[in-house]
């Protein structure tokens, strides 16, 4: 297959259950592993082991409460992120863009649509999302986006795999907000 270019008209519709697996793969490759390291999110240095599965996505596809946005591009998944709502507020996660295009806006351009859905369809004014603490470069981009860090952190869930395999024993979620009103 070749690769979209940088400069093709991406798509925005919701997830279902048929892009489960190629779901799974876009995350796997923006975060772990030999690919990741294509682009600038990587968390191979991190984390070894798995960032999702196909029952995790699954369950997001098919939350009555979100939506898992998928990004298209000449017929491929480029990118992705799920929108959550939770108790007064929107949440962000599963957030990825393929590597070979990352750097190019993308991102901002997913981040921008996962906001107006939660702003505008339901009617929601705070984005909250968790990142790993030790990210200083992908704090700073949402921080460049709007997002405030909070100094409000949550452990990360050493000994389940589910998360990945922590090469390192400092890690640990940092929360940050953004009104969207």
């Amino acid at each position: 297959m070749n690769s979209p270019s940088r400069t093709a008209q991406p798509t925005f519709r919701a997830a279902t259950d048929a892009d489960v697996v190629p779901l799974v793969s876009l995350v796997e490759s923006a975060y772990r592993g030999e690919s990741s390291l294509a682009g600038w999110t990587s968390e191979a240095s991190l984390l070894g082991g798995q960032r999702t599965d196909a029952g995790g996505v699954a369950a997001a596809v098919l939350n009555p409460d979100g939506q898992v946005l998928v990004v298209e591009s000449k017929g491929e998944i480029i990118a992705c992120c799920q929108v959550e709502r939770r108790d007064g507020h929107a949440y962000f996660g599963m957030f990825a863009v393929r590597p070979t295009l990352q750097g190019g806006g993308l991102g901002k351009a997913v981040l921008a649509e996962a906001e107006r859905l939660a702003r505008d369809e339901w009617g929601v004014d705070e984005m909250r999302m968790t990142v790993i603490s030790v990210r200083e470069e992908l704090l700073a981009w949402y921080v460049r986006r709007g997002y405030v860090r909070t100094g409000e952190t949550a452990p990360f869930p050493y000994g389940d795999e589910s998360f990945g395999l922590p090469t390192r024993d400092d890690l640990e979620f940092e929360v940050l907000v953004k009104k969207l009103g």
